[in-house]
């Protein structure tokens, strides 16, 4: 499967899958021109009245505080900024299964082990335990977390904190090493560097959100330096000599997440965190992720498992794949989650079957009148 070459229609056609972004960020770039003009003659008015004295520092910080202001510390959500990432249905959000690859080669076995290796360390050292089913039936909710079967509303807090912190590296790596070899070879890239972008995006927002829910202590923090600091450098060289092997890896990994989300819902959803029973979305994820107004924090959460998801599918994918010469399947557009959520991943055959349909569907859509 060899690299294809957009045409100008594909290049514009790009945009029309995820029109609803794009026109949003056209409508609101007109608005801000406008609050902008509106800013520029008030500001000067006041500067009129104001050339008599000297400006000060509390002036400056009394602007910024202004609702039209542009702040670096905005008191509203707003998602233009982000990249494009999927929104789901609600059939969507419930069509998600816990999968897992089996390994067929040395490196698939090797991306595997580490995985394995790294979630049994993790687990041994926070002290979690997820049996099937409990020790005892009469165990309270009080008794399961000090006998360490059931974590409570903080200890998933810094789980998920701890995690998505390093769950955001590869996705930045890969996209870093792809874009430095498409400059140096001074040759396009075949779409791996977007999806690798918005991967890496999409799991920050992850953090951003469970930000919002908890502080993180200076120990979460040191752990996190240190953590992210020893996988950013390795999972680089890795990089440098197996990108299969790396993909695979995260899709190993992403099969964890996806497990440890389904694992966090179903005790949400059966009254073991009560504290969490009505907590409300966070505004950030209301936002990022086009929930209901009334969402709840579960909502959150499964959209936050079904983003885990969609890398695991990728991931597997893009490692059956030429890193080197064959074409991302998912730069233009991406499988719904009855999809991604049932299957695992697209073999290379597969894989170019969904190109060649996605380029079929952006010529009729460029021969549309407009």
């Amino acid at each position: 499967m060899g690299p294809l070459r957009p045409t100008v229609a594909a290049c514009f056609a790009h945009r029309v899958y995820h029109a609803p972004h794009y026109t949003r960020a056209l409508t609101n770039s007109a608005l801000a021109r406008n609050a902008l003009s509106d800013r520029k003659a008030e500001a000067a008015s006041v500067s009129a009245h104001k050339q008599d004295r000297p400006a000060t520092a509390s002036d400056a910080v009394e602007e910024l505080r202004k609702e039209n202001a542009v702040s670096t510390v905005p008191n509203i959500f707003r998602g233009d900024w982000v990249l494009f990432h999927p929104v789901y249905t609600p059939e969507e959000l419930k069509s998600v299964q816990v999968l897992h690859r089996e390994a067929k080669t040395i490196s698939d076995k090797l991306a595997y082990r580490m995985v394995w290796l790294a979630r049994r360390i993790f687990d041994l050292v926070s002290g979690y335990k997820h049996p099937e089913t409990p020790p005892s039936p009469n165990m309270t909710i009080e008794e399961l977390r000090k006998a360490g079967y059931l974590l409570d509303d903080r200890a998933w807090l810094n789980r998920s904190l701890f995690l998505e912190s390093i769950a955001g590296v590869p996705g930045m790596v890969a996209a870093t090493l792809r874009h430095l070899q498409s400059l140096r070879l001074l040759r396009r890239d075949n779409g791996w560097i977007h999806t690798c972008l918005e991967e890496a995006e999409n799991e920050r927002m992850h953090l951003m959100t469970f930000m919002t829910l908890k502080r993180p202590s200076i120990f979460l923090r040191a752990m996190i330096l240190g953590a992210q600091g020893v996988f950013y450098n390795l999972f680089f060289l890795a990089y440098l000599v197996s990108p299969r092997t790396c993909h695979r890896f995260v899709g190993h990994l992403e099969e964890e997440a996806v497990l440890t989300y389904t694992r966090c819902i179903a005790d949400l959803e059966a009254g073991k965190i009560p504290e969490w029973e009505n907590t409300p979305a966070p505004g950030i994820a209301i936002d990022y992720w086009r929930l209901h107004p009334e969402a709840k924090l579960l909502d959150v959460l499964y959209a936050i498992r079904s983003d885990e998801t969609t890398h695991r599918f990728v991931n597997h994918s893009l490692a059956n794949l030429n890193p080197n010469g064959d074409v991302n399947p998912f730069a233009l557009r991406e499988p719904d989650m009855h999809v991604k959520g049932t299957k695992i991943e697209f073999e290379r055959a597969e894989s170019e079957a969904y190109v060649k349909e996605s380029h079929e569907i952006l010529r009729e859509k460029s021969d549309v009148p407009r």
